[in-house]
């Protein structure tokens, strides 16, 4: 990470969040409900939605652009709540923000390896998560000893976003794709993209209780406590009422995402507002 500059970090100012869509908002309600004094600015990419089968030039391109539309509003931390991102494009945007930012990956695979008992974790995330080969290299560099194996699951992110939750049609592709994951005896799952929390009880049915299952949204949560503890810049009060405390912003499909976002959030998301990203 770049130098960060405290002269820009106040304490009662907002998170940035942002994610390819509506993933994005299980880490964001983690957020809500860990610091629940912290306000958020969150922009899921509605109109390019998914990241996860386009190339890491692009999804960097992206990404730099949400990150200079999240600044104007003087954000004090910035989480890439996107696996796909996280995991193409952290790495640019560390060198050239001089705020702190944090992804989804680190948080997830350092638990992996506290948690594991017998060695041998399993990833399911988007084909960009998986082919980036991110999660292998993190957990590797904590524990050389661990085996990793990887699982491209493309069909739960339109499957979640159709709001097939708890559906059979879930449920039989789940079956398909953990198969071969149960047949090499993991006993550790990473949930390797942030829409895949939104099915962990399906995931879990279907995997056994002998598997533990990692939920990167968490964990980030978690870890965005700590460093904001750290660096002195959690909020001390509670914002008061019509202070703004959660904004939302889309490329696009403003009124599909607040339907879906108020399924999964119970604190009353109003509105989202759409802007031109391409404008940044």
């Amino acid at each position: 990470m770049s130098q960060i500059n405290r002269r820009l970090l106040h304490k009662d100012a907002p998170i940035g969040v942002f994610d390819s869509g509506v993933g994005g908002l299980t880490v964001a309600r983690e957020i809500m409900r860990q610091i629940p004094n912290e306000k958020i600015i969150y922009f899921g990419d509605t109109a390019r939605v998914p990241y996860g089968s386009k190339s890491r030039e692009t999804v960097t391109r992206f990404s730099e652009q949400i990150v200079r539309f999240l600044r104007t509003f003087q954000v004090k931390t910035i989480v890439v709540a996107c696996n796909t991102a996280s995991a193409y494009a952290l790495d640019v945007l560390e060198k050239d923000i001089d705020i702190p930012i944090i992804g989804v990956i680190k948080p997830g695979a350092k638990v992996a390896v506290e948690v594991t008992k017998n060695g041998r974790i399993g990833v399911i995330a988007t084909d960009a998560t998986i082919g980036s080969q991110m999660y292998h290299k993190y957990i590797k560099e904590l524990n050389e000893n661990v085996t990793i194996y990887g699982k491209a699951c493309p069909l739960f992110v339109p499957l979640i976003e159709e709001g097939l939750l708890e559906d059979p049609v879930t449920d039989e592709i789940a079956r398909r794709y953990l198969a071969e994951l149960i047949d090499i005896d993991i006993d550790t799952l990473i949930l390797g993209c942030t829409h895949y929390p939104l099915i962990r009880s399906a995931l879990g049915r279907i995997i056994g209780e002998k598997v533990t299952l990692v939920n990167p949204a968490y964990e980030t949560a978690r870890e965005l406590k700590g460093m904001l503890k750290d660096l002195d810049l959690l909020n001390d009060e509670k914002p008061g009422l019509g202070s703004n405390l959660y904004q939302f912003y889309v490329s696009d499909k403003a009124e599909k995402f607040v339907r879906f976002a108020n399924s999964i959030i119970k604190y009353g998301i109003l509105s989202a507002k759409t802007i031109n990203i391409e404008e940044y």
